[in-house]
């Protein structure tokens, strides 16, 4: 199913950037997986494990981890960038200090640039220098790395521009283990994988309150409205939503614990701060900084997301979880199919 092997860095050793250094290596790749810290790139390279971010797997031997940024990219023509959405500027900007030809930019990443509101593609379209970027490919879908990393069957998308660049990274990807589909939408792909992180916090105070599966299911439903009504107002094809980077992603980070975004909103529907959160997680919430993110937009945008309103008055202005739920609830009514039919019109006019 794989084009023929080549050299691939991975940008970024969390549990992401290691499950898919797995896949990549499965398919017969030489991967270079970079970490900024000398102790990780050590544990990786000695023992083949990677505790922090996967505790119970054992990394192929073949894997091999680099503390130079300059070394992990030397000669390469593909870059997986796996890194959390604040970092992405700097690191790219490190990129940008070592290579000396073009490269193409898959990232990986689920998350909007607070305050400039742009999307990852537009982040590395702005900061990498034309002369030194081939293309910009997005993969994103419901895959957890814990999953991904037992070889678990997982399904995701490749998106970019250009399709037959997308198609190269459908090919270096694919296994019997890991499918990956093409979409044309990067904007679709790109809002569905970072706004379902928003709802997945939702989700998860509505679970840390003891609100059950109809509660549960109503915010995923909701949630994918919103996310709709923001991404077709931005360009998306609303058919994306539909899919994998949708509906998709939103069922899996909404319902299960293996998700961040969800054990984050646990905690604060069970009473903690969001300061006690973050510092409790050990990981990126990337939810956390992409609410404050879709607040701007739908206030640039005028499109009506009351579950991101609520929700970041709940992180940023210290209302009650419980208050917030109850204000939803008590909303004026409204009807369902009417909204649907308006965010196909918005694609259409």
């Amino acid at each position: 199913m794989q084009n023929e092997q080549t050299v691939v860095s991975v940008v970024g050793a969390g549990s992401w950037g290691t499950a898919l250094a797995m896949v990549l290596t499965d398919n017969g790749h030489e991967v270079r997986l970079w970490s900024h810290n000398e102790n990780q790139v050590k544990e990786i390279n000695e023992y083949h494990t990677n505790k922090k971010y996967l505790p119970e797997i054992i990394l192929p031997e073949s894997i091999v981890a680099y503390a130079s940024l300059q070394d992990a990219l030397a000669g390469v023509d593909t870059i997986v960038l796996a890194v959390p959405t604040k970092a992405i500027r700097e690191v790219l900007g490190k990129i940008c200090d070592v290579i000396t030809q073009p490269v193409t930019i898959a990232h990986v990443s689920k998350g909007i640039e607070p305050n400039t509101l742009l999307r990852i593609s537009e982040v590395i379209a702005e900061v990498v220098p034309k002369e030194l970027l081939k293309d910009i490919v997005v993969l994103s879908g419901p895959s957890h790395a814990e999953e991904v990393s037992l070889r678990h069957p997982t399904t995701v998308t490749v998106s970019s521009e250009n399709m037959e660049v997308a198609e190269k990274i459908q090919d270096l990807f694919i296994n019997q283990n890991f499918r990956v589909y093409t979409n044309a939408d990067v904007i679709g792909v790109e809002i569905g994988g970072a706004l379902k992180n928003i709802i997945a916090l939702a989700a998860g105070i509505s679970d840390g309150l003891g609100y059950g599966d109809n509660a549960k299911a109503a915010l995923i439903t909701r949630g994918l409205a919103e996310i709709a009504r923001l991404g077709t107002k931005m360009g998306a094809n609303p058919l994306t939503f539909s899919g994998l980077t949708g509906i998709g992603d939103l069922i899996v980070t909404c319902t299960s614990v293996h998700s961040r975004n969800w054990r984050a909103g646990n905690m604060l529907g069970k009473g903690k701060t969001l300061e006690e959160v973050l510092a409790s997680m050990g990981m990126v919430v990337e939810g956390v900084r992409t609410t404050k993110a879709a607040y701007q937009l739908a206030k640039k945008y005028h499109v009506n997301m009351p579950i991101t309103m609520v929700l970041y008055d709940v992180l940023f202005n210290g209302k009650d979880p419980k208050k917030a739920v109850d204000e939803l609830m008590a909303r004026g009514k409204t009807n369902e199919m009417k909204e649907l039919v308006n965010i196909l019109d918005e694609r259409i006019l």
